[in-house]
């Protein structure tokens, strides 16, 4: 077995299976994107493997390890026999330690080459933060709620531009009605591993577009740096009268119960005040989406708007449209790019 930095280890990831060896706990809270979990321990025995060591030291809780293991290794070599038919596998735990050393041992018996990551999960952490704590040449989309911002930016791609669809990272739209037909959020954690997985690939000699969004996305929470350079960023602001933004918005909002949509709003009662929330609720019950969707959106124009009071610095440039047209929006946007200098 071999010990490889992470740098060494990534590059040769993209041509050979990565296994995980830590718990399933610590590899769902957050893993190396397209790694597979081969656990030495499940979450039980780590527990008890760890006591053992606190208690009586690192000889004992390597015999209660093979105590609790041992009838259920040649299960593992098996998945990995499964995940490496090349007969060469990259492993890793958390600190690169005695689980990937012990991993690396089982599967040699079966002949399988094996590379370890030094110092393992940890310092794939810390290159992750490294790199998304990086200056790239950033332009950020901006807009109020119902701009067709994300759709923009996917046209934009579609078209050659780069883009990273934040938004669809996190399963979430940005909003309290964001989760609404969204797949499960990620952890904040794994959200930076797979928005690195797409940062890596950047070209740095051409902008990188972004939406504009709040340091949280639903429940994910962007790493703090990424954040930070996201708002110096220059921001192009597509404005478009609310009359513009509803058609959209309440196409893509009927497909959704009452009782969904009254969640949503239950959600920001608070900042919207009782008498709006009040007014909103009612008109969902009454079928009137329309009237719902500008009450809120009234909220949102206004929170936006004091957001963009707060950026730190970088230019601002707004473009005014009078269609909800995504074609004609994006070429708008496209050309005010121009206007940036670096």
């Amino acid at each position: 077995m071999n010990k490889i930095d992470i740098s060494g280890f990534l590059k040769l990831a993209l041509s050979f299976p990565v296994a995980d060896v830590r718990s399933p706990s610590e590899y769902i809270t957050g893993h190396i994107p397209g790694a597979f979990n081969i656990p030495l321990f499940d979450d039980i025995q780590r527990e008890a493997v760890g006591i053992e060591f606190k208690k009586e030291g690192r000889s004992r809780a390597i015999i209660k390890g093979l105590e609790l293991t041992g009838s259920a290794m040649h299960l593992k070599l098996q998945e990995a026999f499964k995940i490496a038919p090349g007969k060469r596998i990259l492993v890793h735990c958390w600190r690169g330690g005695m689980r990937s050393e012990a991993m690396a041992w089982l599967f040699s018996f079966g002949e399988i080459s094996t590379e370890i990551l030094d110092g393992g999960y940890k310092s794939y952490r810390q290159h992750v933060l490294a790199c998304l704590a990086e200056k790239r040449k950033t332009i950020i989309l901006g807009g109020m709620t119902g701009s067709s911002k994300t759709h923009i930016l996917r046209y934009l791609k579609s078209n050659g531009t780069q883009v990273i669809d934040l938004e669809a990272l996190a399963n979430h739209k940005g909003s309290a009605f964001g989760a609404l037909g969204q797949e499960p959020q990620p952890t904040s954690e794994h959200f930076a591993n797979i928005l690195f997985d797409e940062f890596k690939n950047v070209n740095n000699h051409d902008p990188l577009w972004l939406e504009d969004e709040s340091k949280n996305i639903g429940t994910v929470f962007m790493p703090d740096e990424f954040y930070f350079n996201m708002q110096e960023s220059p921001t192009i602001v597509l404005l478009m009268e609310p009359e513009k933004r509803l058609p959209r918005l309440i196409q893509e909002y009927s497909t959704y119960s009452p009782d969904l949509l009254k969640g949503s709003i239950f959600k920001i009662s608070k900042r919207l005040g009782g008498d709006n929330t009040r007014d909103a609720l009612d008109a969902v019950d009454t079928g009137d989406l329309s009237k719902a969707i500008e009450i809120t959106l009234r909220y949102y124009d206004k929170a936006y708007k004091y957001a963009l009071t707060r950026k730190r610095s970088g230019q601002i440039i707004y473009v005014e449209t009078d269609t909800d047209n995504i074609e004609v929006n994006a070429m708008k946007v496209l050309e005010a790019s121009n206007q940036i200098t670096w």
